[in-house]
């Protein structure tokens, strides 16, 4: 394995942020990426929403027991609304002008595809609820893990053992399909922030695409000089 040299950006940290469908591996990218950049001598902390500080992991378990959904798509939004605003000001904003990468398990593409696609809520409002939780961030690099549905729920049931499915994935089959169609066609409006990843493989070989796409357009190294 041919070792390199990465251009280490300077000063912010870099915000990057894994989206995809249930079972499409989030977790298990984001903690090879973590291994990788750590390995770099990048400072890199793992997160997640809904969730990832103690205000918005109050809101995760409302939200996943399916409480939201009682309440309606408006009310979900909020709620996740809530939840990112917690999270954005007291763990990413603060990571992120320390220096330290953010490696984020979902963030706002999720709350359009979910809420906004799936649920119908306004994109009036969802516009309105980024400005208020997330202002001008923005990830610096999405990376959308595509599976096939069927797959993707096999993964998620063998995860949870016998745990019941939350609130997401109780839904049927045709709802899935929806959400991937969805983040599809988030990949395709924005493709310099964007990159839809086959994720249908092995998790190594998903990690190397992963570091493709972040060396490509974090770091820029050019393909011929090869990977760490």
């Amino acid at each position: 394995m041919t070792q390199v040299t990465l251009q280490r950006p300077s000063g912010r940290g870099k915000f990057i942020t894994f989206e995809g469908g249930e079972g499409s591996g989030k977790s298990t990218q984001i903690n090879k990426l973590a291994e990788r950049l750590a390995a770099a001598k990048l400072r890199a902390i793992a997160t997640r929403e809904p969730g990832g500080s103690p205000g918005a992991e109050i809101m995760r378990h409302l939200v996943l027991s399916g409480m939201g959904k009682l309440l309606g798509p408006d009310a979900e939004t909020l709620l996740f609304a809530a939840a990112r605003d917690d999270h954005v000001r007291t763990v990413i904003q603060p990571a992120l002008s320390q220096g330290t990468w953010v490696l984020c398990d979902r963030f706002s593409d999720s709350t359009r595809a979910y809420q906004g696609s799936l649920g119908q809520v306004s994109p009036i409002v969802l516009n309105a609820m980024q400005r208020v939780t997330i202002g001008d961030l923005k990830p610096d690099l999405t990376i959308i893990l595509d599976i096939p549905v069927e797959v993707g729920l096999q993964r998620a049931a063998a995860r949870r053992g016998s745990g019941a499915p939350d609130r997401f994935e109780s839904e049927d089959l045709q709802f899935h399909q929806d959400l991937r169609d969805a983040y599809r066609q988030i990949a395709a409006e924005d493709p310099q922030r964007c990159v839809l990843i086959d994720a249908n493989a092995d998790a190594d070989t998903v990690a190397a695409r992963v570091w493709t796409a972040l060396r490509d357009h974090v770091f820029a190294i050019p393909s011929q000089a090869g990977t760490t």
